[in-house]
């Protein structure tokens, strides 16, 4: 099933093109990978799919244009997380957890939704974090942190998972544990995933599709295996990234 498509999208700040007439499609059970150099346009992209930024073109959401979904509506289908993320109070985490299921509330004072509870304590059981539910976000590490805002997404319940850089500055144990639980949450019927990552090793793990982006252009799009070619990734990076990655993992053998 088609869940998410976008049909020539162009992002421009002035006389500035930062995505530059880009279509993609993602379907139920493909997790998604925006891959390139910096300032290539990925996480532009990520905010048009957010309506954070004016754009021209077509994102479909269940082959509905996005822009007529009303915020609480896009919220219940799609999940955002961001490449930065903070609290600046003393809420706990189980409050900031909750406040994933704000979509499913009538109104601001209104009690929490049915299914909220159920929601939260699974978001909660599958990040490991039941044990700091009642640990104030201020006195959490940066794992810790990062995996309570995914947690916050996940208790979202959405259809589709938008990740920007969802391991960014994370030790190795926990760039494992985040990119897993996502794979283990894509493993549920009617979901799909869509990420920007900057390390091609976890691209091509864990990513069954790709778009390779290089100066706002989609250089190429399709399964992982063959839009992460060698002949596509030397235009790219101007360099021998197969040959750079197996010279790395020989130093391990």
């Amino acid at each position: 099933m088609q869940m998410l498509t976008g049909n020539h999208i162009t992002v421009r700040y002035g006389e500035h093109t930062v995505v530059d007439d880009l279509s993609f499609t993602l379907q139920e059970g493909q997790w998604l990978m925006l891959v390139g150099p910096n300032g290539a346009g990925k996480s532009t992209l990520i905010e048009t799919i957010s309506q954070g930024v004016p754009y021209t073109g077509a994102i479909e959401l269940e082959g509905r244009d996005i822009s007529r979904y009303k915020p609480a509506q896009l919220a219940r289908k799609i999940g955002v997380l961001s490449q930065k993320n903070s609290v600046g109070y003393g809420y706990s985490v189980e409050e900031v957890v909750g406040l994933g299921r704000y979509a499913y509330t009538s109104s601001f004072l209104s009690a929490r939704d049915a299914d909220g509870k159920a929601h939260v304590e699974r978001a909660l059981g599958l990040t490991g974090l039941t044990d700091l539910r009642h640990a104030s976000v201020l006195t959490l590490s940066g794992g810790e942190m990062q995996r309570t805002f995914l947690a916050q997404v996940f208790a979202q319940n959405p259809q589709v998972l938008i990740l920007d850089e969802p391991a960014n500055h994370l030790d190795l144990v926990y760039q494992k544990h985040i990119f897993s639980l996502i794979a283990e949450w894509l493993k549920e019927p009617g979901r799909a995933v869509m990420s920007v990552v900057h390390d091609l090793s976890l691209a091509r793990r864990y990513g069954t599709h790709a778009v390779l982006m290089n100066q706002s252009k989609c250089v190429a799009r399709g399964e992982i295996s063959t839009v992460l070619t060698p002949e596509n990734l030397r235009s790219v990076y101007d360099m021998d990234v197969y040959g750079w990655m197996h010279e790395m993992l020989e130093q391990w053998q």
